[in-house]
């Protein structure tokens, strides 16, 4: 099959646009022969993935990765195989960025997050969600527009989505400290107390002064205090050990051979147990067992 074999040859070295054409050409020719063939579905879909190459080559100029993304997908429909499904890959996320590019607009982001502020003032927050969406889309690198729409999702009690942009806009400000509150406040409203004190914390460190965080930080305290005291009612008391559980951090402690062993001598040791405590490392994680409700203090 002389056009298969021809086809799996190296694409021209250079870049010029006829000798692609050309390659594409015997490409398509080889997959029309091959299928009167009934060759092996291998070969022709070589020959796609040889195509769609030819095509990404191209696609650097003219931008159209879409013809490149069918030709790769009727490939792997011939043969599945590792190589052609990064290439599909690489063109759909080539494609992305040339349509990100292209609705790039940092001026109708600004105006698009005011609109959603404007929403958000009047408690509209799906349509702020909306507003701060497309903000994000005509600018994907301002944290301003994540932290208002994660205020948005807390609002709404949309937790995992809140606290997802509250980190986006933390990762691209760390300085921010609108991302912490944000964070911290999804934290606090999942009952998380631990991560959200840490969180204030963390952003304590950017903006020392700062009233939301330092608000925040007390409202943790508080609530890991109740725990401490053992002041809380036992359905509280039930829910915080329920979520506890589910705390991967806690069920590490709980499985870690060293801690079982401090948390025997608490029940039956005391003096070994006063010496446990002296230990910084071992205190911590007892404090957060006794925060998820875990340890009981009487």
């Amino acid at each position: 099959m002389i056009l298969v074999s021809r086809d799996l040859l190296p694409l021209p070295p250079s870049d010029t646009g006829v000798q692609y054409e050309d390659c594409i050409k015997d490409c398509d020719k080889a997959v029309e022969r091959g299928r009167e063939l009934r060759s092996d579905f291998k070969m022709v879909a070589r020959a796609l993935t040889r195509k769609g190459t030819a095509v990404m080559k191209m696609a650097k100029c003219s931008k159209d990765y879409e013809t490149a993304i069918e030709t790769f997908q009727k490939a792997l429909t011939e043969h599945r195989n590792p190589e052609t499904l990064k290439k599909l890959n690489d063109a759909e996320k080539a494609k992305k960025e040339k349509e990100q590019q292209e609705y790039f607009d940092p001026q109708i982001a600004d105006e698009e997050r005011e609109k959603g502020n404007q929403c958000f003032k009047e408690q509209k927050y799906p349509d702020a969600i909306k507003h701060y969406t497309e903000a994000i889309k005509r600018n994907p690198k301002d944290p301003k527009a994540y932290s208002n729409r994660a205020a948005c999702y807390t609002k709404l009690t949309a937790l995992p989505e809140g606290l997802k942009d509250a980190e986006k806009c933390i990762e691209l400000d760390p300085t921010y400290a609108k991302g912490y509150t944000r964070k911290g406040a999804v934290q606090f409203f999942m009952k998380e107390y631990e991560k959200a004190l840490e969180t204030y914390q963390e952003g304590l460190k950017h903006d020392p002064q700062n009233q939301e965080l330092l608000d925040g930080v007390r409202r943790c305290v508080e609530q890991i205090n109740k725990a401490s005291r053992g002041d809380l009612t036992p359905e509280e008391l039930k829910e915080r050990q329920a979520k506890g559980m589910q705390d991967p951090e806690i069920q590490n402690i709980l499985t870690d051979p060293v801690m079982r062993q401090v948390l025997t001598d608490i029940q039956e040791n005391p003096k070994a147990a006063q010496e446990h405590m002296k230990n910084p490392l071992v205190m911590n994680k007892i404090q957060k067992l006794v925060s998820a409700g875990i340890v009981q203090v009487r």
